[in-house]
């Protein structure tokens, strides 16, 4: 029964899947059990060295410890602990294109060691900042000579379709993949994709074929199996290293900037605001001394590098613009930044979803920090989607303790402009009543006006 109580612990209801082993917690603690199933394979990769390899090297997950199950019936691994647990329809072009790469990498360096991976979801694969991790250790099985790629599917609807999807056509994964949570069927790309897109060795070999492939196989006609069949060893790792290289030269067919693409470098701010909202986030990050923070429209990156230059260790950003999230990943690889850009949209959050509605956690189950940013974001909701002032600061304190939120008022520019075309239907946005609603909800640590136009940053630490 999902959820619950599995050798002394509560499992994790997605895991489920795989008659190998599944994942349980104790507490704060996590650990793998490795069933009568899969002790054979667990075995020969533990003995082989190959565990111990990629974990040094920092490619898999490590394990703490070893033992016996109780009932004798399982092996019980103690496993690292990830501080953040994110899902393909959040990451953006760039951490899907980073993910796929370290995937098909991992693969091809196992083969050179006679071991391979038993499936190809991207949902084994983590990140700890821009980082990608493997957390699946009972996919790494020996190779059984002259095996097909029996992932390739996988891959290609988890990893490939979703990038090709913006490279060829324009249009960002993240709600799609949501919406079917196992990636994008290759029969609905090859529907939308051009014909001379089609006619690409790589789109023909890997989506338009595999379409044809997956429709005979659900014919009653069809006497074709991969377990009859044999692929060399040779062909298996040439059809992995074109597929690398193919998915390295992806960029996004970006037609035009987004609106706020470039909003770091174009806004309202003066540099002297500017620096006084630097100076308001480093003060509340130094001061209270937050570890893992939250950063809510976080555009470029901007002012979780602060964060992080003030003490904090983790920042998860979120952002809606595609093209901010790209800037913002540029950001961290150059700047060695402990931050993870994920997509957000949060009039519509990640839910609960998958089987029985527990297989994949949302956002309010899983993002949760000690530290919050939210800056130049509560307009975003409250005028331009009519959230009301106090469901919107419930929703706010729910994801952290404390925090730093910016109002933007009226006066502002830029809520002048959302103004501009639609009736004025907010007599009660105000700082005054913003402030009221904050106040009861929180304590209110500290106020500063950073702009000529009154926008104010408030620090607060939730009431408990």
């Amino acid at each position: 029964m999902l959820g619950a109580s599995s050798v002394d612990g509560v499992r994790v209801a997605g895991s489920f899947r795989d008659p190998a082993g599944y994942v349980f917690r104790r507490g704060d603690s996590f650990f793998r059990a490795v069933t009568l199933h899969g002790a054979a394979d667990y075995n020969a990769t533990r003995a082989s060295g190959i565990l111990k390899w990629l974990s040094d090297d920092g490619r898999l997950v490590r394990i703490l410890d070893e033992q016996p199950s109780s009932d004798g019936n399982a092996t019980i691994l103690e496993v690292e602990r990830l501080p953040w647990i994110t899902h393909p329809y959040e990451w953006s072009f760039q951490l899907l294109k980073t993910a796929a790469l370290f995937h098909l990498d991992l693969h091809l360096a196992l083969l050179e060691r006679k071991f391979t991976l038993s499936d190809a979801t991207a949902y084994n694969v983590q990140f700890v900042g821009t980082n990608p991790i493997f957390i699946d250790h009972l996919s790494i099985r020996p190779y059984r000579e002259g095996e097909f790629w029996t992932g390739h599917r996988q891959f290609c609807e988890q990893f490939l379709t979703p990038l090709l999807l913006r490279a060829y056509l324009d249009v960002p994964h993240n709600a799609w993949y949501r919406g079917s949570m196992e990636g994008i069927a290759v029969s609905d790309l090859v529907k939308i994709l051009p014909l001379h897109k089609k006619l690409s060795w790589n789109v023909l070999t890997n989506i338009v074929l595999q379409d044809k492939f997956q429709a005979g196989t659900s014919s009653k006609e069809t006497r074709f199996s991969v377990k009859e069949r044999k692929l060399p060893k040779q062909a298996f790792t040439a059809m992995l290293r074109q597929m690398h290289a193919w998915i390295s030269r992806l960029q996004p067919a970006d037609k035009k900037k987004t609106v706020w693409a470039d909003y770091s470098l174009v806004n309202t701010y003066n540099d002297a605001e500017r620096q006084a909202k630097h100076n308001f986030v480093g003060e509340y990050v130094r001061s209270v001394g937050p570890k893992t923070v939250i950063d809510l429209g976080c555009n470029s990156g901007e002012y979780s590098e602060r964060a992080l230059a003030s003490g904090a260790t983790s920042v998860v950003g979120f952002d809606f613009d595609v093209q901010a999230l790209d800037r913002a990943y540029e950001n961290a690889i150059s700047r060695k930044l402990n931050l993870l850009p994920l997509f957000l949209d949060a009039r519509n959050p990640s839910p609960n979803q998958g089987w029985m509605g527990t297989e994949r956690l949302g956002f309010g189950e899983r993002m949760r920090a000690d530290g919050l940013l939210a800056l130049a974001f509560e307009h975003h909701l409250a005028i331009a989607h009519n959230v009301p002032l106090d469901q919107l600061v419930q929703w706010l304190l729910s994801v952290a303790p404390t925090g730093v939120i910016e109002f933007v008022p009226k006066s502002d520019p830029t809520v002048q402009r959302m103004l501009a075309l639609r009736d004025d239907i907010f007599p009660n946005y105000d700082v005054h009543e913003f402030e009221r609603i904050l106040a009861a909800n929180a304590v209110v640590e500290r106020s500063e006006i950073v702009s000529q136009s009154g926008r104010t940053l408030f620090q607060f630490r939730r009431r408990r």
